[in-house]
């Protein structure tokens, strides 16, 4: 479990902030807090960890943060579990807005603009960077020449049923070609013709 004190933050109050021109922001992590995002992430490590953009107040009190994420991660290879090494670059879009309500309930109808959000009293920037890069892992990161293999699995004395058995038209390549050995016994017989 990641100790809380040394996860990144940067806190912004935006009803503090000039409502005429934008906030600038850059968050460069140490090391020990590049450890701790690894940690919350569940991921083998963060090498280098770069937040930066800008709050741009928009209409009266609705703010657009557009930023770039820079990450280099090290995750297990899902096949081998050796280190996979990405690198990550993001451009980040948010709109946080005034007249927006927070969903409620168990089933919520996902909005026409997915990067609106409601407007926070306070905005953590280092929760929006953690949010960020976990949205960009690779979700199967694999190691090069990594490859899963065929697994087959049978009763004694039975054919195995292989991953190519599986395919949606395995049954009609079947079915085809013992139409055309049947078309080859007699080719003096047109198709379709039974005696």
């Amino acid at each position: 479990m990641p100790d809380p004190a040394t996860l990144p933050e940067q806190i912004i109050r935006l009803s503090e902030l000039p409502a005429r021109k934008p906030h600038r922001f850059a968050l460069d992590i140490d090391p020990a807090a590049c450890a701790a995002v690894a940690a919350a992430l569940g991921i083998r490590g963060v090498r280098k960890l770069r937040f930066a953009g800008a709050l741009y107040p928009k209409g009266g009190r609705d703010w657009l943060l557009q930023a770039e994420l820079g990450a280099t991660v090290m995750q297990d290879c899902v096949v081998t579990l050796d280190p996979v090494t990405t690198r990550i670059d993001e451009e980040l879009t948010r709109a946080y807005l005034a007249d927006l309500d927070p969903p409620e309930g168990t089933e919520v109808e996902i909005p026409e603009d997915e990067s609106a959000e409601p407007l926070p009293a306070a905005l953590d920037l280092g929760q929006v960077m953690i949010e960020a890069l976990a949205l960009a892992l690779p979700p199967y990161p694999r190691a090069a020449g990594a490859e899963t293999g065929e697994a087959v699995f049978t009763e004694p004395g039975k054919a195995p049923l292989r991953d190519a058995d599986l395919r949606p038209f395995a049954g009609l390549a079947g079915l085809r070609d013992a139409l055309d050995a049947g078309r080859d016994s007699d080719p003096d017989d047109p198709p379709g013709d039974a005696d």
